[in-house]
């Protein structure tokens, strides 16, 4: 379990403390949504927390291999819904490696990415498309 504290600031920005590190992140509303976008929105850190989680899980399973994946990056790519209630649509992650595995590898940690907390947490509510680049 983890416990974060987050107080509302006024004006639409929010502090947020993580329990266990006392690290803190501000975030505000976006321009588009009465904000200042002058820090993550709370959609943004969704978005985050995917691009994150899937490079987490593929460095843990490329420990297991012995492969080093310092240097291999992910960039997300959020797209919110035009219609209905205001949501996530559709997020496109796109992660670049800087080495080639092995196929086995390389599909294990594919496999890895797609199975990682987040992406899992989202499920069928967001649409999530992931592409990987290797050797770059």
């Amino acid at each position: 379990m983890v416990q974060i504290d987050v107080l509302y600031q006024g004006g639409l920005r929010t502090e947020a403390t993580h329990g266990p590190s006392n690290q803190t992140l501000i975030t505000d509303a976006p321009l588009d949504n009465q904000g200042k976008g002058e820090s993550f929105s709370p959609t943004d850190l969704v978005a985050t927390g995917l691009a994150t989680c899937l490079l987490t899980v593929m460095g843990i399973v490329a420990e297991r291999h012995a492969l080093d994946l310092q240097g291999a990056r992910a960039r997300v790519v959020k797209i919110m819904a035009s219609e209905g209630p205001r949501r996530i649509e559709r997020l496109e992650v796109h992660i670049r490696v800087p080495v080639r595995p092995e196929e086995k590898v390389r599909l294990a940690l594919e496999k890895a990415a797609q199975g990682c907390p987040v992406h899992a947490t989202l499920g069928g509510n967001v649409q999530m498309d992931v592409s990987f680049e290797w050797g770059v």
